[in-house]
C-alpha cells in the first residue's frame, strides 16, 4: 500500500489515504505530548514501538471477538486499517485511581476502584477535551441514541476484562486507558485508534514501576526502555 493524501495529523499519528478507498494508513510518530500539548518532546523509535504493541493487542482482541478497524501492520511505523467515521468521544476506562481522578475527586493515588469506571471526554483539542455526560453526547449529536452509549460502555468494559487478564499474565497491572470508537462502512461501531503505552497506564505488578507515558508526563525518564519492556513481555506471551 502506498500513502497518497494526508487526511489528518494528530499528536501521535498521521492518517493517510491509499489506493483502496475503504482503507487508511496510520503513520506512528515519535513525538510525545502531555497536558493538552503544553509539554512536547521526541523519542526516537517510540512510534515503531507503539505500532508493534498496538498490532499485537488488536490481533489478540480480534481473536477474542472484538470488532476493530485493524487490518495489518505494513512496516515498523505504518498500520493499515479500515476507513471509519470517528465518534468524537474519548472513552476513559479506570480500574485504579490516579491522574485526573485523583486530582479532581481527591481519591487517594493507587486506590483500587470498587467497579470499573467508564468516563467520556469530548474529543476536541480546542476545548481541552472536557468531560461529557450522556445528555452532552446527545446534544452534540456524537451518537444517535442512548443505546449506542450503553453499547460503547459495554464494549469498553469487555475490552478491559480481556486486557486486564492479558496484562496480569505479563506481570503488568492495567490501571486505566483511553479507547476510541468509530463507524465502519456498515454503520457498525468498532474499536479504532491505537492500543499502546501512550494511552494505557501500566504498572509493574511487583515493583509498581510505571511502564507508560507517565514516565514522560512526570519527568521520570526511561520511556523508551519501559515501552520496549512492555513489547518484550507481549512478544513472550503464549496467548
Amino acid at each position: 500500500m502506498i500513502k497518497k493524501e494526508l487526511i489528518y495529523e494528530g499528536k501521535a499519528k498521521k492518517i493517510w489515504s491509499c489506493e483502496d478507498d475503504n482503507l487508511y494508513i496510520s503513520e506512528f510518530k515519535d513525538e510525545l505530548t502531555a497536558f493538552n500539548g503544553e509539554k512536547k518532546a521526541t523519542e526516537e523509535g517510540k512510534g515503531a514501538l507503539n505500532n508493534k504493541i498496538s498490532t499485537k493487542l488488536f490481533e489478540y482482541l480480534v481473536k477474542k471477538g472484538i470488532p476493530t478497524h485493524f487490518v495489518k501492520m505494513i512496516d515498523e511505523t505504518h498500520m493499515l486499517h479500515k476507513k471509519v467515521d470517528v465518534i468524537r468521544i474519548e472513552v476513559i476506562v479506570r480500574n485504579i485511581a490516579t491522574g485526573s481522578l485523583t486530582r479532581n475527586l481527591g481519591i487517594k493515588e493507587g486506590t483500587v476502584l470498587p467497579f470499573t469506571l467508564v468516563e467520556f471526554d469530548y474529543k476536541n483539542d480546542a476545548l481541552s477535551d472536557p468531560k461529557l455526560n450522556d445528555q452532552h453526547c446527545l446534544i452534540l449529536n456524537l451518537v444517535k441514541n442512548e443505546s449506542e452509549l450503553e453499547y460503547i460502555r459495554y464494549m469498553a468494559r469487555k475490552i478491559n476484562d480481556i486486557l486486564k487478564d492479558y496484562y496480569a499474565d505479563l506481570g503488568l497491572t492495567l490501571v486505566d486507558f483511553k479507547l476510541e470508537f468509530g463507524r465502519d462502512s456498515n454503520d457498525n461501531i468498532i474499536l479504532i485508534d491505537e492500543l499502546s503505552p501512550d494511552n494505557f497506564r501500566l504498572w509493574d505488578s511487583k515493583s509498581g514501576e510505571k511502564m507508560d507515558k507517565d514516565r514522560f508526563r512526570q519527568g521520570l525518564g526511561g520511556l523508551k526502555v519501559a515501552y520496549e519492556e512492555v513489547l518484550n513481555r507481549i512478544l513472550s506471551s503464549k496467548k
